[in-house]
């Protein structure tokens, strides 16, 4: 009897420990399932599909706006007379003022800007150009395919960064003022 009453303990404690297992295989099958479905929603509601049961977010209509103006508060010391008066008198026409001037067109960074602008282009490197007779944008973007390989080979740590990092086409945006291409194609200019 001693020995029987562990042994028992034992069994049921093998049972419990069992149905926790496939307990917890059915929750992670459900869940794979429910993953499967959202999954699948998402992707019929994106692709736009007519079997999607997700119908896209719409804002409520604000309500609409007063015709008629809204008084102003009455002054503490008037009187229902003086009301009266400033009621009864028409107010002048407005007049219209003439349209604000257009804000002026940025001007394109002029040919000798900071070559710091350039990406890849830091300090050290700056001053290493400049070593080489390099201080301006518009001398790279006027670099012919041999003088670039020259310069290059010229870098010593820093060789290869002009090809990579595409200095060449970089300073001929920036040296013909077009902020718009060389934001687009290399991000915005810091």
């Amino acid at each position: 009897m001693e020995t029987t009453a562990p042994l028992i303990l034992i069994a049921l404690l093998a049972v419990v420990v069992i149905a926790g297992i496939l307990w917890g295989i059915k929750l992670r099958r459900d869940r794979s399932a429910a993953d499967h479905i959202v999954t699948a929603n998402r992707t019929a509601a994106e692709q736009g599909a007519p079997g999607s049961t997700m119908a896209p977010p719409v804002a409520p209509s604000p309500p609409p706006l007063a015709d008629e103006p809204i008084a102003a508060a009455a002054a503490f010391d008037a009187t229902p007379a003086s009301i009266a008066v400033e009621m009864a008198e028409p107010e002048p026409e407005p007049v219209a003022e003439p349209a604000p001037a257009p804000a002026p067109v940025p001007t394109p960074a002029p040919a000798s800007a900071d070559l710091t602008q350039l990406k890849g282009l830091g300090p050290k490197l700056v001053a290493t150009l400049a070593e080489l007779g390099i201080t301006r944008i518009d001398q790279i973007a006027a670099l012919t395919p041999d003088q670039a390989q020259d310069l290059d080979a010229r870098l010593g740590s820093f060789r290869g960064r002009l090809a990579r990092d595409r200095w060449i086409e970089q300073a001929r945006l920036l040296a013909a003022g077009d902020r718009a291409a060389y934001e687009a194609e290399f991000g915005k200019l810091g």
